[in-house]
């Protein structure tokens, strides 16, 4: 799947949020307006003005409509879904090459609101993951503890793990030591006891 740099990044910032939430850890990952600007901060959003709680209540009003994305169980309905979506955020496409990056397009009006600019940005970035007939690749993690999302981005659809440091390092250690358990000890195996002197 050919994918460009903007929209590999919008569905970095779509698996950032979407795991802010509580259906991803437990947890409201964004429980005030700190936790929001930490997320805009990490994320490298510009042209972001002064946070307020109609910010917060709106990105968390978005990530609702992004798991209702992500639970459709058809392309049909995750794309009627992600078309209102975007329809609500008043999308804007413009070319820009601001802070030194290459000319690239904004899907979102200059000074848009937080949730407007994330439907847009993320939702058109989705759209073409969908339109690429590559809807499976945002996916949950395999590991059985974890409920993270992530977008599988490798050649061969091979990803399993929201991190293969963590869930996945900790399922391969567990299946190590379940099978250490059950081998038979060393001198069984090679078919009899030592001789001792």
């Amino acid at each position: 799947m050919l994918i460009t740099h903007d929209t590999e990044c919008a569905l970095d910032v779509l698996v950032e949020l979407l795991n802010t939430a509580p259906e991803a850890g437990g947890q409201e990952g964004l429980p005030d307006l700190a936790a929001l600007r930490g997320f805009v901060v990490r994320r490298e959003l510009s042209d972001i003005g002064p946070l307020t709680p109609t910010d917060l209540e709106g990105v968390r009003r978005l990530r609702r409509r992004f798991w209702e994305v992500l639970g459709a169980g058809t392309t049909r309905e995750a794309a009627e879904l992600l078309n209102a979506m975007i329809a609500r955020a008043g999308t804007t496409p413009r070319l820009t090459d601001h802070d030194g990056h290459d000319w690239h397009v904004h899907y979102f009006a200059p000074g848009a609101a937080l949730a407007d600019r994330l439907a847009a940005e993320s939702g058109i970035a989705l759209s073409m993951v969908i339109v690429a007939g590559e809807r499976d690749r945002l996916r949950r993690c395999e590991a059985p503890d974890c409920v993270r999302v992530f977008v599988d981005l490798s050649r061969n659809r091979s990803r399993r793990y929201c991190n293969s440091r963590t869930c996945g390092n900790r399922l391969h250690v567990a299946a190590y030591r379940a099978r250490q358990r059950v081998a038979p000890p060393a001198e069984a195996q090679r078919g009899g006891v030592g001789v001792g002197l």
